[in-house]
């Protein structure tokens, strides 16, 4: 079928669009992808398999920050509860594959040539991405590169200012293979330019990030099969308030942040058996160090370590197995991370008042080093019955609290990407999160018809999230709510462990009443409450129904797409968290292939023009933007859309 939509700047608009998922829209490069009601770091996100930390404090750079649309080949989701062997996560796990040059089937060299290219109305961008390489059966070699800009988008009403983008991105990649399995490695370079974040207090400047990884995958031996990767992530970073806010904050609070990040990791599996009956054993280490360092622009003794020198260094190991009895398939799998976290001594600048340098006393003087061990279980059951498949999980998931969630000393609007305009504290105590996870569903499948829907449960004990950061709420009693009323919040929150519930459905399926037409879609609802009081969990997004259909002919396809979000009233009263109202928003497609290897595809967004706002757009702080001061950002506007896609 045709391409439905043009291609975000921002991939996670496109993971999104899986039963479950959602969107948080903090900027062009800067979404974060929501599964089932959790986000962040609680869904696994990785780019060509690889797992890193984010360079930002705020999270401007999720993982699909480094996946340019354009140069996507495929992303994929572990729907519902990610296996052990993919490492820790709480939620689900996601990887997005980029183009890369396959082997050939013989001695003879051949070429590979990927590209796509498109232009976009309503923010007047513009995207290229390609790659270029060769390959016979032995040797594969190749190069990526990208190129993305954007202006401010137009929305029913005005632009919103302060949404543009800038990025470049180049690499390349290179494999052996004999009989025994393949050597790989590759690197990747990408350069995000200025770039608007509205939510935020901060703008981009630049992210330099670079990428590297190489090992070994193959079958050593008969039915035995070794996966080795190593791999190393290197992110500078610089957000402020000067380059691209408008209008630009004055100098007592002019702010421009610093960040670096660097993960290293090392994974080793070893599988016997066949693909659907084996056992897998393996180990997985994972090395992070942070640096945040927030200055004054026009203040060189004006200077404070926010995070100073963080760091996490993880080792787990698991063990995966699956099998069958009679009809009835399984999958059983347990793994155990031990999690290091440390924090060094923050310093600050000559010209820090005196509230930050007490708070930085106490921390330098408080224990700043954990180590915590948790736990997967997950089991998983599904019997083929013909055309009907049910399937059952259940399972056991934990998440030990970030760098920011425990050592965020500061108190800074820093949430990993919430961006609610609340000012937020770490907390050296923090459990590790355990979530109790059950889902029940089946797949059925037919000529004329699929269907695939899953109801699922999942109870969190030691949930965190932002808390009170004191009893006196109000009362400014400490120098932690004397710092956070002077920046306007006199009502700071401390991250703390609370008891959660998410529980809902969701679902997708295809309809192909005659030929060549097909009408499909997903529906997703998930309701998420705390446990411990009488309040909504923050964040949870509206029940959302996606419906298209599309006529596929030889050469030319087209078709029209439906996308509705019920109202929002299921709010968190704590965080003051304001109700959202229904949309539905309609677009239209269409394909052309002018040979089997290059095709047209143009589109409509927004047909109608609908003014909405997504309940889990951020709010925009942009004074000079016909978006109203701390308003939910809009959805686009009616444009058109052109891409010229081609393999050779």
């Amino acid at each position: 079928m045709p391409e439905q939509i043009a291609l975000p700047a921002d991939a996670t608009t496109i993971a999104a669009r899986v039963p479950g998922g959602a969107f948080f829209g903090n900027g062009a490069l800067s979404g974060q992808l929501s599964y089932r009601g959790l986000a962040g770091q609680r869904v696994l996100g990785r780019v060509n398999g690889q797992r890193f930390a984010t360079g930002g404090p705020n999270a401007m750079d999720p993982p699909f920050h480094y996946a340019p649309s354009v140069l996507v080949e495929s992303i994929d989701v572990a729907r519902g509860v990610a296996p052990v062997s993919q490492g820790p996560s709480l939620a689900g796990a996601v990887n997005a594959q980029l183009f890369e040059t396959d082997f050939g089937d013989s001695a003879n060299w051949s070429p590979d040539l990927r590209f796509t290219s498109q232009y976009r109305s309503v923010d007047n961008s513009y995207a290229v991405g390609s790659m270029a390489g060769v390959s016979n059966e032995h040797w594969r070699f190749g190069v990526i590169a990208s190129r993305e800009e954007g202006d401010d988008y137009d929305f029913p009403g005005g632009t919103a200012v302060g949404t543009s983008f800038e990025r470049n991105l180049y690499g390349m990649h290179a494999g052996f293979q004999t009989g025994a399995g393949e050597l790989y490695i590759e690197y990747r370079r990408s350069a995000t330019d200025p770039t608007g974040n509205p939510p935020f207090f901060l703008d981009i400047v630049f992210f330099d990030t670079d990428f590297v990884q190489g090992g070994f995958r193959g079958q050593i031996a008969d039915d035995v099969q070794l996966t080795l990767r190593l791999g190393h992530v290197s992110i500078a970073h610089l957000m402020d308030n000067q380059t691209t806010r408008k209008p630009v904050a004055p100098p007592d609070r002019a702010r421009a942040t610093f960040a670096d990040a660097d993960t290293s990791t090392a994974e080793l599996a070893v599988r016997f058996g066949q693909a659907n009956s084996y056992i897998q054993i393996g180990a997985d280490i994972e090395l992070t160090d942070k640096f945040v360092t927030i200055t004054n622009l026009f203040n060189d003794a004006f200077f404070l370590e926010s995070q100073p020198n963080v760091q996490a260094e993880r080792a787990g190991a698991f063990v995966q197995w699956r099998g069958g009895l009679g009809r009835a398939q399984f999958e059983l799998g347990a793994r155990i991370d031990s999690t290091k976290q440390t924090a060094g001594a923050p310093q600050i600048g000559a010209t820090v008042p005196m509230g930050p340098r007490m708070l930085a006393t106490a921390f330098a003087a408080a224990d700043r080093e954990t180590r915590q061990t948790t736990v997967d279980t997950v089991l998983r059951a599904w019997m083929p019955l013909g055309a009907i498949t049910p399937r059952a999980t259940l399972a056991r998931k934990e998440r030990v609290a970030s760098l920011l969630e425990r050592f965020g000393w500061l108190p800074t609007e820093a949430s990993f990407g919430l961006a609610d305009g609340n000012i937020y504290v770490g907390n050296l105590d923090l459990d590790p999160e355990t979530g109790w996870i059950a889902e029940l569903g089946f797949d059925l499948e037919t000529d004329a018809f699929s269907l695939r829907p899953t109801a699922f449960y999942r109870r969190v004990d030691d949930f965190i999230q932002g808390v009170p950061f004191d009893d006196t709420i109000g009362v400014i009693d400490s120098p932690v709510e004397m710092i956070a009323s002077m920046n306007g919040d006199p009502t700071p929150l401390r991250f703390g462990n609370v008891d959660a519930e998410l529980f809902g459905v969701d679902l997708d399926f295809a309809v192909r009443p005659v030929d060549r037409i097909e009408l499909s879609g997903t529906a997703s609802f998930v309701r998420g409450k705390r446990r411990d009081v009488n309040d909504n969990l923050y964040r949870i997004p509206p029940a959302n129904l996606r419906l298209s259909a599309a006529y596929q002919g030889d050469a030319f396809s087209f078709g029209a797409e439906l996308f509705a979000a019920a109202d929002q009233n299921d709010v968190s009263a704590f965080n003051g968290e304001q109700a959202a109202e229904s949309f539905a928003v309609v677009g239209l497609f269409a394909r052309y292939g002018l040979t089997e290897a290059l095709a047209i595809e143009t589109g409509v967004e927004n047909l109608l023009d609908e003014f909405y706002q997504p309940h889990l757009a951020g709010r925009s702080r942009f004074g000079a933007s016909d978006v109203p001061l701390f308003d939910r950002l809009p959805g686009p506007g009616r444009g058109v859309w052109a891409r010229i896609t081609g393999r050779f």
